[in-house]
């Protein structure tokens, strides 16, 4: 028996309620959560839907409640009828395309058009489907780096989630090493299914880890693994605005001379802040670009004169 509890509000105030869900660590794993505009003709006004596999508790509300500012709107309980709604999210989740990427569930066919780098990535409770605008942009960012030529032997991807920038990493630059990390563990096994759905091999690989992903558990840069294999010409953080900036020194100190750090998970109107962390610790603006309210930065390292 399924249920879900759905409150109406201001996009802003459900954007910020999400982001809010991103930063509980002991969020309950069976309480999934949803965001979208209400209809195509009022963009501004939005819902927030919160999942459950069960009958909403008191607790499960003042949880969903905690992510609003006080007063909380209010929360409709429904019971839902009995679906198979990992099958039914993926079928409503439509295909994406960024740049050379075509992102897709196993509900829809592949894009076998040459020059086309297809992934398959089902809907799962790690975020980075592709469908979120920011993992979206980091997509097209990437494939903008390589057409300007970006040179990329070492990557990492700090908060992979299901390890789609990373495997994109590597489709533009197939002899690059590549590690990948977050701090959920749950993503290690998420990022196994999805890279044998895609033929990604995981693990250190030959020379060096050239070829392969590697996949840890760590938070932000804290893991032997990270360090070793630094410094890295191109470092991916599709986070949250408070970590990026909490990250700036961690990410710097594990960059190359020459790096481009992409970063993502932040709003237009926080733009400014991560810039202004990043520009302290020695990283200029090489390209932006807005996906909806979001903003994708590539910064380059400062060159040492």
């Amino acid at each position: 028996m399924s249920w879900k509890l759905v409150a109406h509000a201001p996009k802003p105030v459900v954007q910020s309620a999400l982001a809010a869900h991103e930063t509980v660590d002991d969020w309950p794993a069976e309480i999934v959560l949803t965001g979208a505009e209400l209809a195509e003709d009022r963009p501004d006004e939005w819902v927030l839907e919160a999942y459950l596999p069960r009958r909403p508790a008191a607790r499960d509300r003042a949880a969903i409640a905690a992510l609003f500012p006080s007063p909380a709107p209010d929360l409709a309980a429904e019971k839902l009828p009995e679906t198979d709604w990992v099958t039914e999210s993926q079928k409503r989740v439509a295909p994406i395309r960024a740049g050379r990427f075509y992102v897709h569930t196993p509900d829809h066919p592949a894009d076998e058009t040459p020059g086309t780098v297809d992934f398959t990535i089902p809907a799962a409770q790690a975020f980075g489907t592709g469908q979120h605008a920011t993992t979206a942009g980091c997509l097209a960012m990437l494939d903008a780096m390589k057409r300007r030529g970006t040179i990329v032997r070492s990557a990492a991807d700090i908060g992979t989630g299901t390890g789609l920038l990373a495997f994109a990493a590597r489709a533009l630059w197939p002899a690059a090493r590549i590690v990948a990390s977050d701090i959920d563990p749950v993503c290690e096994a998420v990022v196994a299914e999805n890279a044998a759905l895609n033929g990604v091999p995981l693990g250190l690989g030959r020379e060096r880890g050239r070829g392969a992903v590697a996949m840890v558990t760590a938070e932000g840069t804290a893991h032997p693994l990270i360090r070793a294999r630094a410094p890295y010409d191109l470092v991916i953080a599709n986070i949250l605005a408070g970590p990026l900036i909490g990250l700036a020194g961690d990410l710097a100190a594990i960059a190359s001379p020459r790096a481009s750090l992409l970063l993502a998970g932040l709003l237009t109107t926080q733009e400014d802040a991560v810039r202004a962390a990043y520009r302290t610790a020695g990283f200029r603006l090489a390209a932006r670009l807005h996906s909806g309210d979001w903003s994708i930065l590539w910064l380059r390292a400062r060159i040492a004169v």
